[in-house]
């Protein structure tokens, strides 16, 4: 099981579909992020993905896996040889890993959030206490953009290692 192969052969049907990354994604339940990362090989779609792909692609997931559409000979060992290597790549399912990988990240990040929780709700406090609203207003700005900084840099985080698991790129 060639990973390059395998997304290069998921693009050539999504192009076949006249589909955009981002409309395979809407399909599968993905970003167009996750649908341009299985394209160039970086990981493969989940097993439960890889049915969906497979039935709107009309192709096996062995040929999804091998990266090609097979012959009746090619079929057997291709099965096999990949059935081999998607049970050593995947003990555990994909949300096991998102969770894991984000409660990892929170275990890991949880003193700067409170330290930063507390900064915020100090400035709140402090704009509601001097009748500073403009210091009350920048708080809530602060606590919005915090919240999606954070997760954001969890996300990318579990991304980076439930997928492929090597937490590199």
């Amino acid at each position: 099981m060639d990973m390059l192969q395998t997304g290069k052969f998921i693009a050539k049907l999504r192009k076949e579909q006249g589909l955009t990354q981002e409309q395979l994604g809407e399909k599968l339940g993905v970003t167009n992020k996750t649908v341009s990362r299985w394209e160039t090989g970086t990981y493969l779609p989940p097993a439960d993905v890889l049915l969906s792909m497979s039935e709107l692609f009309d192709v096996s997931v062995n040929e999804l896996l091998s990266g090609r559409r097979l012959t009746e000979q090619e079929y057997k060992k291709a099965a096999e040889e990949n059935l081999t290597q998607v049970i050593k790549a995947s003990s555990f399912s994909l949300k096991d890993k998102i969770d894991f990988y984000k409660k990892k990240w929170l275990k890991e990040h949880m003193a700067v959030i409170i330290f930063t929780c507390i900064c915020i709700i100090g400035a709140l406090a402090a704009g509601v206490i001097f009748k500073k609203s403009l210091l009350a207003f920048a708080a809530v700005v602060m606590f919005i953009l915090g919240h999606c900084l954070i997760n954001n840099a969890m996300m990318t985080y579990v991304e980076k290692n439930a997928y492929d698991g090597s937490g590199e790129r």
